[in-house]
């Protein structure tokens, strides 16, 4: 295998916040990955650096063996930044694998479960003024699945007036569209316990899809509490980072929907080690993707691969996207064409995408220094974003 001995890894910070890795080989095959962290593109890229001289000379079809060197060789392991700069690695990897065998890297996991993956996108559920234009939007772009935020800023225990505002987006949706959609809620970590099942009340009334990280991951033993309070179906998981991470949540049967992200959870490596353990409890996988083209398509051959994923987040005409979408440094978009609410089959070998470097260097020159926002309460104290 000394043909596919890594040469060489380079980074590209790009916008609108993105960015990618590419490793290539002595026979000239080249990876990509997508290894950041929203916010910390600078601080993972240090990381991924840190990492070449464990790398560079190792064969690249060893992707298992440099996954444990990467995430236990260091001595302390885990955290966002490692398994970020760790799971773009990983990608590139089974990317170069899957080229050099001529094959997608679905095969490579056991082959394709299904034929097409359910999608969803999003739409803006901070603001009633724009949210029936864009759901009308996603569903001409052949989306019948959307997720939006529930809430905006909250208070540890809001006023009333703020929880009966909650439900009027999703009222909206359905008076439009009635059931044929399906809509997922992310409560995005905003919501403290006090005021989870509350909103739950307002909500329930319009059958959203589930309810995502109706609590931060770091207070998931809150969920407990939550889980048989209602029939909407739970989900989090995109701030978990390792099997480890959802080994409790998993045991203690308190979630229904977990969202590992391709890009901070290990990789293509661990999350299929994750969506296995998962189905082991009888949860299903919905992977985490608000990122660019290779986290998505790194997510869409995971999918491909587990009978218990059932629907795929694309961040296609995301708010985060101003100036440049997912489809912009890829020179075959059509693979991310939807219809029916579906994406067909990837075929192409490695990944499936052919990325345009030209257009990525042009990028490159640009950058970003993306930061989500830093939100107030009217008393001046933090919220959560």
């Amino acid at each position: 295998m000394d043909h596919l001995r890594i040469e060489n890894i380079e980074l590209f910070k790009v916008p609108p916040r993105w960015l990618f890795v590419k490793v290539t080989t002595k026979s000239g095959i080249v990876g990509w990955g997508e290894p950041v962290v929203e916010g910390r593109a600078d601080t993972v890229a240090a990381c991924v650096q840190e990492l070449q001289p464990y790398l560079i000379g190792r064969t690249a079809n060893q992707i298992e063996d440099i996954w444990q060197v990467l995430y236990r060789g260091g001595f302390y392991r885990g955290g966002p930044i490692l398994m970020s700069a760790l799971s773009g690695i990983d990608q590139a990897l089974w990317d170069i694998k899957g080229k050099a065998l001529n094959v997608p890297v679905y095969e490579l996991l056991g082959g394709s479960v299904r034929d097409r993956m359910k999608m969803y996108c999003w739409i803006g559920g901070d603001n009633p003024d724009v949210i029936l234009e864009q759901a009308q939007q996603r569903v001409s772009q052949g989306y019948q699945a959307f997720k939006m935020n529930a809430t905006g800023p909250m208070e540890w225990v809001s006023s009333i007036k703020e929880v009966k505002s909650v439900a009027s987006n999703i009222k909206l949706l359905r008076e439009e569209f009635g059931n044929t959609i399906d809509i997922g809620l992310d409560f995005h970590g905003r919501v403290h316990k006090p005021m989870v099942k509350r909103l739950i009340d307002e909500l329930a009334p319009y059958e959203p899809l589930f309810i995502e990280e109706p609590v931060l991951s770091e207070n998931s033993q809150v969920l407990k509490h939550i889980y048989s309070y209602s029939s909407i179906p739970i989900a989090t998981g995109e701030r978990m980072f390792s099997r480890w991470d959802f080994k409790e949540i998993l045991h203690e049967g308190v979630v229904d929907i977990i969202q590992p992200d391709l890009s901070h959870a290990g990789g293509i490596s661990e999350v299929r080690r994750i969506a296995a353990m998962a189905e082991a409890y009888d949860v299903a996988i919905a992977p985490h993707c608000p990122l660019g083209p290779i986290s998505l398509a790194s997510a869409l051959h995971l999918d491909f691969a587990s009978p218990n994923a059932i629907i795929q987040e694309s961040s296609l005409g995301i708010h985060y996207n101003e100036g440049f979408d997912i489809l912009d440094y890829v020179d075959n978009p059509e693979v991310f064409n939807v219809k029916d609410g579906y994406l067909e089959l990837l075929t192409k070998p490695g990944l499936g995408i052919e990325i345009n470097e030209k257009k990525l260097n042009e990028a490159k020159k640009i950058g970003h220094n993306w930061k989500n926002p830093i939100w107030r309460n009217k008393d001046g104290s933090f919220t959560e974003w």
